[in-house]
């Protein structure tokens, strides 16, 4: 009897030790994994700071905000190792936001200024703007030159802080050539034009080509009113900028940049 009774009791042992190991070998198993989650939640995460109002740069679709920039810098943090969000707001709220930290950088269709070099540093150009000029298709205003002539007295309505803002402020406004209308949104200056409330709306020709399409009687200029070089912003002496930028040169370089770029502009 007590023969009996050991010979189950090793069994017995035999197959707790065996169930342990089994234990242990599944649970180093599943470790990797687990590991893998916990180092992605550890990664750090770049902010994008952005007025998501300027199609086909950032713009809302559905829930989301899409466009060139959003997918350029999406890319950008995917190269570099980094989580990733937008943080969508007024136009002349992104370089507070990245100079207060509050944001990583700031990408919103943004050209280089000389006033804008004094609160932020800024990466390489990545993409090129044109200025135009909007007005209805039965205006008095033919040309940019119009505009900016002695003697010119017209309403121009521009989105705040942009660089359409800061020309038509030298140009227009403070020659005495005109007045200056703001708004918080392109669409809206767009809106008070299709109204009869101003005389035409200076803007990025990109949005102002989807903003023509979407409102009837409304026409671009043939003449440029300027050309300008988009770049990402970022707080001064910040040390994301050489790292954004090499990584935004190598995308230039294998063609994703202009991969982009044409997925939401098409050849014309």
């Amino acid at each position: 009897m007590k023969k009996f009774l050991k010979g189950i009791l090793a069994t017995t042992m035999v197959f707790a030790m065996t169930a342990a190991l089994a234990g242990c070998g599944s649970q180093g198993e599943e470790q990797p994994a687990a590991e893998q989650e916990a180092a992605s939640e550890e990664k750090e995460t770049l902010i994008m700071a952005t007025n998501a109002e300027f199609p086909p740069y950032e713009y809302h679709e559905g829930q989301g905000i899409v466009g060139i920039d959003a997918e350029i810098a999406a890319a950008i943090a995917e190269k570099l190792g980094y989580n990733f969000q937008i943080e969508d707001m007024a136009f002349d709220s992104v370089i507070p936001a990245v100079t207060s930290g509050k944001a990583s950088f700031g990408m919103a269709g943004m050209t280089v200024t000389p006033d804008r070099l004094k609160s932020v540093d800024f990466s390489d150009s990545y993409a090129t703007g044109i200025q135009v000029v909007i007005v209805k298709e039965d205006s008095a205003i033919t040309s940019v030159d119009d505009l900016l002539a002695e003697g010119a007295s017209h309403t121009v309505g521009v989105q705040t802080g942009t660089t359409g803002d800061i020309y038509a402020s030298g140009d227009i406004e403070e020659a005495g050539k005109g007045s200056i209308e703001r708004y918080n949104k392109g669409a809206d200056a767009v809106q008070s034009l299709a109204t009869g409330k101003i005389d035409c709306v200076i803007i990025d020709k990109e949005p102002a080509k989807a903003f023509v399409e979407a409102n009837e009687g409304l026409k671009i200029l043939d003449t440029e009113y300027a050309v300008e070089d988009y770049a990402i912003c970022f707080a001064k002496d910040s040390e994301l900028t050489a790292k954004v930028n090499g990584a935004l040169q190598e995308l230039i370089a294998d063609g994703t940049v202009q991969t982009i770029i044409d997925k939401y502009i098409s050849a014309e």
